[in-house]
């Protein structure tokens, strides 16, 4: 199973002859759309846009694409308000390999949203901080919560994209998070047995 990174939230996972492509709203960034017909989209947000994938999911619910499962859980999203709407964590598994990607939430779950994520290999998280979404300290409370054996870290400041909000370098947040970075790739292979017990911080190339 493969990962790739493409700023902002959006990254891909590709395993076997399925993609998946979780929050591409790069055309809101400055940046071109990323996915293709053939690809499946996933939106941890729910005002979404149609971006011409063959299938688009966003909400809570449980999915098999291909080879993968996708369980989408519902929580609270970062910004908060009182409106009622939701943020949706996406856990993929395929491969023996569960990855979670978080995109923008509060960080603090109830006993069923931590039941349905269950156990994780690999934890996809927005870093950005300032009051967009969760800073590295958010990040190491997502980290004692769930365990996982690789953190990637998204959303940090990019010279490829407009933020609305000015996002932190990722040379800070991996300074503030107090962890040893793997040398940064552009593809982040995942096999089960190259999984080790000591928590890693793998950092991806935006493509």
């Amino acid at each position: 199973m493969d990962l790739q990174y493409y700023g902002a939230n959006c990254l891909s996972v590709t395993y076997k002859n399925t993609r998946l492509v979780i929050d591409d709203n790069l055309t809101s960034l400055d940046k071109k759309s990323i996915t293709k017909d053939s690809d499946v989209a996933l939106f941890t947000f729910n005002d979404f846009q149609n971006t011409g994938a063959r299938l688009n999911f966003n909400g809570s619910g449980e999915y098999e694409v291909g080879d993968i499962s996708v369980v989408g859980v519902d929580t609270k999203p970062f910004m908060n308000d009182d409106s009622g709407s939701m943020a949706t964590m996406f856990k993929i598994t395929a491969a023996d390999i569960s990855i979670l990607v978080t995109g923008h939430v509060l960080g603090e779950f109830n006993a069923d949203e931590l039941d349905r994520i269950g156990n994780i290999d690999v934890l996809v998280v927005p870093i950005g901080d300032n009051g967009y979404t969760l800073d590295p300290a958010g990040v190491l409370k997502l980290i004692k919560n769930f365990d996982p054996k690789i953190i990637v870290p998204t959303h940090y400041k990019s010279a490829k994209l407009k933020y609305p909000v000015e996002q932190i370098d990722i040379e800070t947040a991996i300074k503030e998070l107090a962890m040893d970075a793997k040398d940064k790739v552009a593809k982040l292979k995942l096999k089960p047995a190259e999984l080790t017990d000591v928590t890693q911080l793998a950092i991806l190339e935006e493509s």
